[in-house]
């Protein structure tokens, strides 16, 4: 059992002892951290936050707890319920709020669950922000609210509605073009709150739904990570229903994966690809992925005329750099669309809206559009270390191996060849070394993770 803490907010396992798992008393803790920062930062009378919830079984307790912390702070909640992730970060600025907080734990399993802080802006804390949350977390620095200064709770259900319309207005949504195909897509929304959500988006595009795993009652029907291992029940019921595509997203909705209509995955890398592919034909401009995405979005880019840059790993280092570079559309590799032009987080929905009206103007199968971008081969591998191990030294050594090629320094070390890459990086949250490659085929990707992590067992002597 497990409690994360980190600067984009705690995760960890439900149930346990406190300080060690994500018990009432770790989650008011980090609320309360939470809104006194909170207050701190924007000093006026009067302070509002939005909450949502996935469908965890153990959501509607943590969040409970979380919006009566705040409102013990005096500060006021907006609860909308079951949500997902960028319908809360859509919510925040629409509320005029202080910020915002979502229960959820992402992709990982129905035991876990998380508290990710928002801004103003409805994005995610940097890190100088996040740290900031933990020193108070630790501290006896907390003032609450007399009872007659205390906060109120107002629910708001409709955000996802509200989201939804936000999508169908922006300008490249083709809902004529989306109408006129008469897509018939199978969803699969891992019993979560993506059930809502994607089937309710899809009707108002005049896409008929089949739902699969869309009652958002928590009960996970498989991991919930959208991977190619997870979605047998898709792919077939893809094929089983004659679907022109298949949809998956993880819990919260903000990661997106396609299968096609042979019951094929798409590519989770491919989603941005496919994304922006439209984006930039209607609206040339620059892209930003993080450094373990694939190279097709650079070559894409390359392709529309703009500039391609990659960040660090991390939602919040995509969204700095789109915003320096002045990026259409961006995101991560693991099916994360960032569209400026609805807001700067990943969204599953814009990511759907995206596609859609590609698909929809393109007039092709999703296999063939899927065969029409350049192809890359993906391996993701990993090291377990052993403790007191210098890992910092072991990548300036491979910097220094390497010092010939094209390297990037700014989380890890990446390594661009003339057609490959691997890019190596330390967790911050358990004791390994990821070892991210891609090769123009499979066997060339694999072969060369085995050659790097040969060559760090070397150097590290183990």
């Amino acid at each position: 059992m497990t409690l994360i803490k980190s600067i984009s907010g705690i995760r960890g396992t439900i149930g346990g002892t406190v300080g060690e798992n994500l018990t009432p008393i770790d989650a008011v803790k980090f609320a309360s951290a939470y809104g006194v920062w909170l207050k701190q930062q924007r000093n006026k009378d009067s302070h509002k936050v939005v909450v949502g919830r996935d469908a965890r079984i153990s959501g509607e307790m943590i969040q409970n707890l979380v919006m009566n912390t705040l409102v013990g702070l005096g500060i006021h909640v907006v609860d909308l319920g079951l949500s997902t992730t960028p319908t809360v970060e859509v919510a925040v600025p629409m509320e005029h709020a202080d910020g915002g907080i979502i229960l959820t734990a992402s992709h990982n399993p129905k035991q876990w669950n998380a508290l990710k802080l928002l801004n103003e802006k409805g994005e995610f804390l940097n890190g100088a922000e996040g740290a900031k949350i933990l020193e108070i977390a630790e501290s006896d620095d907390m003032i609450f609210s007399d009872v007659d200064s205390l906060g109120k709770i107002t629910k708001n259900q409709a955000y996802i509605d509200m989201h939804i319309d936000e999508v169908l207005n922006l300008p490249l949504v083709n809902k004529k073009a989306i109408e006129d195909a008469k897509f018939k897509v199978v969803v699969d929304g891992v019993n979560s709150t993506g059930g809502i959500a994607i089937p309710l988006l899809l009707e108002r595009l005049g896409v008929h739904p089949v739902k699969l795993y869309c009652e958002p009652n928590g009960h996970f029907p498989h991991n919930p990570e959208p991977l190619k291992e997870h979605l047998t029940d898709l792919s077939e019921a893809v094929v089983k229903e004659h679907a022109d595509f298949g949809i998956v997203v993880d819990p919260d909705v903000d990661r997106l994966a396609f299968m096609d209509e042979k019951g094929e995955m798409f590519g989770e890398e491919y989603t941005l690809v496919a994304c922006a592919d439209y984006v930039l034909s209607e609206t040339p401009g620059n892209t930003v992925s993080n450094m373990s995405s694939t190279r097709a979005l650079r070559d894409i880019t390359e392709r529309h005329g703009g500039t391609y840059e990659a960040s660090a790993v991390g939602e919040v280092n995509v969204v700095e750099l789109m915003k320096k570079n002045n990026a259409v559309i961006g995101g991560e590799g693991n099916g994360g669309i960032i569209y400026p032009e609805l807001h700067y987080g990943r969204d599953a929905l814009v990511g759907v809206a995206l596609f859609l009206s590609l698909l929809a103007d393109k007039k092709m199968a999703v296999s063939d559009l899927r065969a029409s971008f350049p192809n890359y081969f993906m391996s993701k591998k990993k090291i377990q270390l052993i403790p007191g191990l210098d890992v910092d030294g072991i990548l300036k050594a491979m910097e220094t191996k390497y010092a010939h090629e094209n390297l990037t320094t700014i989380d890890g070390v990446k390594i661009d060849f003339s057609d490959s890459w691997v890019h190596l990086r330390k967790s911050n949250t358990e004791p390994i070394i990821r070892i991210y490659t891609e090769a123009p085929s499979q066997v060339e990707a694999d072969t060369l993770a085995d050659k790097i992590i040969s060559e760090i067992k070397a150097v590290a002597n183990i």
